[in-house]
């Protein structure tokens, strides 16, 4: 059983649902990541995404496009952001996730790639833009050094596909709640309720559904799970919280810290 089973399956046991935080690796700089990680994890974070800043980041919206910039222009590299889930994960026994486009993957070579992220005790990593089709030796290489392959499915996934996402992926599934790129959003939306509903049946006895895209407030995630789902996935509140205090670093763990213990508080039973 792999570290992100294991997480899923403590959590069920207690009645609680998973809490996915996502954060730019780097931004504001590389060293203030592995202090941000530890604030979210402080305030309940049960999975860590880091995301891997890339130039073309096609899936996200405008706060996290920002934050890969102020990343990138940091100087952070794919192998320092590995190296920074490494020292995270030696002091915490929260599982991570690596985010990350295929080019980086690529460009290290799949081989390279996963040796390094198993050397530095990443649990699973997320290719949005690799397509299942086409993953059969990237999957190889991942299950080789025990990392998990943590799939993608949308709105638009018909059903056929979905099953086939379902029997590739491993961790948990990860369900794009909307139509459109990341970014904040007022209300869950009943589409995204209908959904969760709808994929539900496929997922369960199978692999932990996870919904992301939108997810900001504690009612949105106390909704989610409601519906249905074992884990939310909260990226760009936690980067706008980064975004606006660069230049106070002990009020952005503070605020980080308190985000996620509300957004965790929510979603306890």
């Amino acid at each position: 059983m792999t570290a992100i089973n294991e997480a899923f399956r403590k959590l069920k046991s207690r009645g609680e649902a998973a809490l996915i935080g996502y954060v730019t690796a780097g931004d504001p700089e590389p060293q203030v990541t592995p202090k941000i990680a530890e604030a979210l994890i402080k305030g309940g974070v049960d999975i860590l995404e880091l995301g891997l800043p890339f130039s073309d980041p096609i899936a996200d919206g405008p706060t996290i496009q920002a934050a890969s910039v102020r990343a990138l222009n940091a100087g952070t590299t794919p192998r320092k952001v590995l190296e920074m889930a490494r020292a995270i994960r030696k002091r915490n026994d929260v599982p991570i996730v690596v985010m990350t486009y295929y080019n980086p993957v690529f460009r290290m070579g799949l081989n390279s790639f996963f040796d390094l992220a198993k050397d530095c005790m990443v649990d699973g990593v997320i290719v949005p833009d690799l397509p299942v089709e086409e993953a059969g030796d990237y999957r190889k290489a991942a299950g080789a050094c025990g990392v998990d392959t943590i799939f993608l499915a949308a709105p638009s996934t018909s059903t056929q596909r979905l099953r086939k996402i379902v029997e590739c992926t491993s961790g948990f599934l990860y369900l794009v709640s909307h139509f459109g790129v990341t970014g904040t959003k007022a209300a869950v939306e009943e589409s995204t309720i209908q959904l969760i509903k709808h994929v539900l049946p496929y997922t369960k006895e199978h692999v932990p559904l996870a919904v992301g895209f939108g997810v900001s407030k504690p009612e949105h995630a106390r909704c989610i799970i409601e519906a249905g789902a074992d884990g939310v996935i909260v990226g760009s509140a936690f980067v706008n919280i980064v975004h606006r205090n660069q230049g106070n670093i002990g009020r952005m763990l503070e605020e980080l810290r308190d985000a996620a213990c509300k957004l965790k508080e929510a979603i306890m039973h």
